[in-house]
């Protein structure tokens, strides 16, 4: 069992009604100063620039993560198009390998009975050329 520890009870503090009341009144007298202030040019013009500053701040960071979302995502079409120029590149190769003359002339002996034929049993047949007709 671990060790247990006893705090001792905390004491609440009734507000003092008189602080209270002076503590508002000081914040009204406050913000009551702040916009008096606001009404003068120079202040007014303060602001706008520092809304204005917030804005452009925001924007900048929206664009920022927008760029690097659209960089995450070109990255990984970059990768895609590698892995497709990959199988490409194999299914060329597998093409040619099958495609080669030595093999298919193997196979079509072996599968179908076929041969080479000879100069005996060639036959060349004459190109007829049709005959040009004038309208």
């Amino acid at each position: 069992m671990g060790a247990v520890a006893i705090e001792e009870r905390v004491q609440t503090r009734r507000l003092n009604t008189k602080v209270v009341r002076s503590g508002v009144a000081s914040a009204l007298r406050i913000s009551g100063q702040v916009f008096v202030a606001t009404r003068q040019s120079n202040v007014l013009v303060s602001l706008l620039l520092v809304i204005m500053l917030l804005a452009s701040a925001i924007g900048v960071v929206v664009s920022a993560h927008k760029n690097r979302v659209l960089f995450n995502g070109l990255s990984q079409l970059h990768e895609e198009r590698d892995d497709f120029q990959r199988e490409w590149s194999q299914l060329l190769l597998e093409q040619s390998a099958l495609s080669a003359h030595g093999r298919v002339e193997s196979l079509a002996s072996t599968r179908f009975g076929m041969v080479v034929p000879g100069r005996q049993d060639i036959v060349l047949v004459p190109l007829l050329v049709p005959e040009k007709r004038s309208y």
